[in-house]
């Protein structure tokens, strides 16, 4: 099981950005989200329990990208950063953060862009870009996200939940875990598939 993992860890590296894989969080076309806790681990399949509902199965595909998140803090956010920002539009055009993710620096280009449609929130939106000159101010963080053709202005507070990815390898993924697939592929006997997960280390819930 672990030289097979790490095969896979490998090539995601390898690949580096393969991660248009739903790094917006918000579930491609002909996918679902799923969220629980790892039960069990079988070479590449996983047996994972949701909050509510019976297990289910997933299989990782070959070279699928693991993702570690860690908890995080106002202060990793830097000049530079590649981030996520989960949030709702504010009157004022600002975007308030509901979460950020500050993304590993192979998966520097992850999703750049702003969209509508993340599901976080009522009338949610992800910015995923390159963070400029944080400035503190009595609300929280603000900065300006960059991303290919344009940049929205994101107000992170004091309470927004603030992670960090890092690639991660098969020795992430153990009983009790949690875990969180964006982008998973309902195959016809029930089962699940997918090339990317996120898992939460040192008792981290991804969302």
């Amino acid at each position: 099981m672990r030289e097979g993992f790490s095969r896979v860890a490998l090539g995601a590296l390898a690949a580096g950005m393969i991660c248009t894989a739903t790094a917006s969080a918000i579930a491609q076309p002909g996918t679902v989200r799923v969220r629980g806790t790892i039960e069990k681990v079988d070479g590449n399949t996983l047996t994972v329990k949701p909050k509510e509902g019976a297990a289910q199965t997933v299989t990782l595909a070959d070279k699928a990208l693991i993702v570690g998140v860690t908890k995080a803090s106002l202060a990793d956010i830097k000049a530079g950063s590649y981030i996520g920002s989960g949030a709702v539009p504010q009157a004022d055009g600002t975007q308030k953060a509901v979460e950020v993710h500050i993304f590993a620096e192979s998966q520097r280009g992850t999703g750049d862009g702003h969209r509508d449609g993340w599901p976080g929130a009522p009338n949610g939106t992800m910015t995923n870009g390159e963070a400029g000159n944080p400035v503190t101010g009595v609300d929280g963080l603000t900065l300006m996200v960059k991303y290919k053709g344009g940049e929205k202005k994101i107000l992170v507070t004091p309470s927004t939940p603030i992670v960090q990815y890092q690639v991660s390898d098969a020795s992430a993924l153990k009983p009790g875990a949690a875990i969180s697939i964006n982008a998973a592929t309902k195959k016809p006997d029930g089962t699940f598939e997918t090339n990317r997960i996120n898992v939460g280390l040192n008792g981290v819930v991804p969302n």
